[in-house]
């Protein structure tokens, strides 16, 4: 099998795999980075989402061949040290978890769309697509609203 070398939350890896190996598996499987949970496989739930060269990107629809070279940043790797990002002590602040499966998705899909609208409208944030099983929606564009305004 080829060897795949990319950066994961700051650090330099190399994953022997199938070129056609989701970028979902390499993470969970061969690094043990487990942040992006996986939901549906399809790219329909995002419960894997993450970042790829600072873009939203989904690992579970993404060949690892794909991120050869790049930068992936999953949840584990968007705290700096200790300092947690707005969007996460938004989270904490709003009370957003229930089950807390899809968080890590959530935020990281927040944290794209920061990085784009420094202040999303309620239609923005209810444009991403990323589901919530426990209907917590409410409290995510609060959440949004709230990063933002430290941001």
């Amino acid at each position: 099998m080829p060897n795949y070398t990319f950066v994961v939350n700051g650090k330099t890896v190399t994953v022997d795999a199938p070129a056609d190996l989701p970028m979902l598996w390499a993470l969970r499987d061969k690094l043990k980075v487990r942040g992006p949970k996986y939901g549906c496989g399809i790219n329909v739930c995002k419960a894997c989402t993450s970042h790829l060269d600072g873009e939203a990107f989904n690992p579970c629809v993404t060949p690892v061949s794909d991120c050869a070279g790049k930068e992936v940043t999953t949840i584990e790797g968007l705290a700096d040290g200790e300092n947690l990002h707005p969007v996460q002590e938004a989270w904490l602040e709003q009370d957003v978890a229930q089950c807390g499966y899809c968080q890590p998705g959530q935020i990281m899909a927040a944290v794209a769309l920061l990085k784009k609208t420094k202040n999303p409208t309620d239609a923005e944030i209810d444009a991403i697509e990323n589901v919530c099983r426990c209907g917590t929606y409410f409290r995510i564009r609060e959440a949004i609203k709230s990063a933002a305004a430290r941001m």
